[in-house]
């Protein structure tokens, strides 16, 4: 959503400062429970999201994830005995009401690099685990050394484990339009176009049905504004970001949560603690445009649903490169809080995340992220 910086310099400050707000995050977490302890619930209902990019590709440490980093995160996975569904099958899932186990996570990966075929796959098939690919059309028409060809998604499409979905044509930063050179309509057009065209692409080379039951789509970069999200769901696509958190609901299908992995932050500490983590219960939170302009820093209202598990006396909130903000309660009953952070934010992606502890005891704890565009 903004343009006048490389993509691969907004990609890797965003991502590290990211990242660094999630550390900061985790340091006030209790520890973590074994996996499997008496406390958990057979079902829960929600479900942990991974978002991955490149696989053993070292010159890319904010997006890449060591192999290492990697078969650790599969092992534990493994150890511990969480359910590895598709994506689709939790969405589906939701939709329908059916319960999810407890521990459940689902694989997902950006961007259609090599990578993904030549070391996540045959891992992934190893234990027979699925995981979904969203792919930008136009990368991998480009026949460009560093993404998958067609054939190889077809090779991986045939082991029955790997579906693909909707990462936009382009990989453009699709909310960045300058005003002087293209109406709001023509932007609008535009986003429907390229929209349009890789589900097209995808469809003609692996199969009509693809993306199809349930639609997905990932916004290139996490970015959206309100219009493009309005535009994604009526056409009837569940829509994820890059910001984190686990999944509770589809019932807002505009900007659903995943957490990222690379390299720098691909530690068991950080990655089992989210893999047990569940979606703080969000009733309304205001405003949902992420996009700034004259409410910079935002003030995020957030109301709790009643009867939660939270222990509201120790949730935080923490603001990108500026740490823990000061939180409002705005009711007695401790449902309705607002945070805001202390200064402006610089141009770019900025989150708001907040955790807090379960109740039981257990060590897993409740998170929500909300990101911001300031452009």
């Amino acid at each position: 959503m903004i343009k006048d910086m490389s993509s691969h310099t907004v990609l890797r400050t965003t991502l590290f400062s990211s990242a660094l707000v999630a550390a900061v995050v985790i340091s006030f977490l209790p520890k973590v429970a074994e996996a499997g302890s008496q406390e958990e619930k057979e079902h829960r209902d929600s479900a942990v999201v991974f978002m991955y990019h490149r696989f053993g590709e070292d010159r890319y440490p904010s997006t890449s994830v060591r192999l290492d980093q990697f078969d650790d995160q599969l092992e534990f996975l493994e150890e511990n005995d969480f359910n590895v569904w598709s994506i689709e099958r939790i969405v589906k899932a939701m939709q329908d009401g059916e319960p999810i186990p407890d521990k459940t996570v689902a694989i997902t990966v950006d961007d259609a690099y090599a990578s993904v075929y030549e070391e996540a796959y045959p891992r992934m098939k190893e234990r027979d685990w699925p995981m979904t690919l969203f792919v930008a059309t136009d990368d991998v028409d480009s026949g460009r050394q560093a993404y998958m060809d067609w054939d190889q998604m077809r090779e991986m499409q045939d082991s029955g484990l790997v579906t693909f979905a909707n990462h936009s044509a382009t990989h453009d930063y699709l909310v960045r339009r300058d005003p002087e050179q293209e109406s709001k309509e023509e932007w609008e057009k535009r986003m429907r176009e390229d929209i349009n065209k890789a589900q097209q692409r995808l469809q003609e080379e692996l199969g009509e049905d693809v993306n199809e039951d349930p639609r997905l789509y990932a916004y290139p970069f996490g970015e959206y504004n309100e219009r493009l999200a309005e535009i994604i769901t009526d056409k009837g696509y569940i829509a994820f970001g890059q910001h984190s958190g686990a999944m509770g609901s589809v019932e807002d299908p505009r900007a659903l949560p995943r957490f990222p992995v690379n390299e720098q932050f691909g530690g068991m500490d950080d990655f089992s603690q989210r893999a047990r983590s569940l979606p703080l219960p969000v009733k309304e939170m205001e405003p949902f445009e992420p996009v700034l302009e004259d409410n910079n820093p935002p003030r995020m209202k957030i109301t709790l649903k009643d009867d939660n598990d939270v222990a509201t006396g120790r949730l935080n909130c923490f603001a990108s490169r500026q740490g823990l903000m000061e939180l409002e309660w705005l009711d007695e009953q401790r449902n309705t809080f607002a945070v805001q952070a202390e200064e402006e934010f610089g141009r770019g992606r900025a989150r708001y995340n907040c955790t807090a502890p379960h109740r039981d005891g257990s060590g897993r704890f409740f998170w929500f992220s909300k990101q911001w565009l300031n452009y």
